[in-house]
């Protein structure tokens, strides 16, 4: 088991663009192999930050997910112009 968090920074006015893109996130990982669940928090001293919480069986299978055509059809955050920089991606345990 491996626990991957995902940071992210969001721009002003765009939190709610956010959360509803997290929830396709959620169900487009819905019988994926490997992904086991996914938790969204929002830092509660820093505005519009998040963290994505997400288990999987092991890393490969998290990077096959975000490497995949499923994952880059709900993430489409340059068109969206949501997020105030590059997300952070942190492998937590292996």
């Amino acid at each position: 088991m491996v626990t991957i968090g995902m940071n992210y920074d969001v721009l002003e006015g765009k939190s709610d663009v956010f959360e509803r893109a997290f929830q396709s996130v959620i169900e487009a990982m819905s019988g994926i192999d490997g992904h086991e669940a996914s938790f969204l928090y929002e830092d509660v001293n820093k505005a519009r930050s998040y963290l994505i919480v997400s288990e999987w069986n092991d890393v490969n299978a998290f990077q096959a997910f975000i490497a995949s055509e499923q994952f880059a059809r709900v993430t489409n955050w340059g068109q969206e112009q949501v997020l105030a920089g590059p997300p952070l991606h942190q492998v937590y345990g292996a």
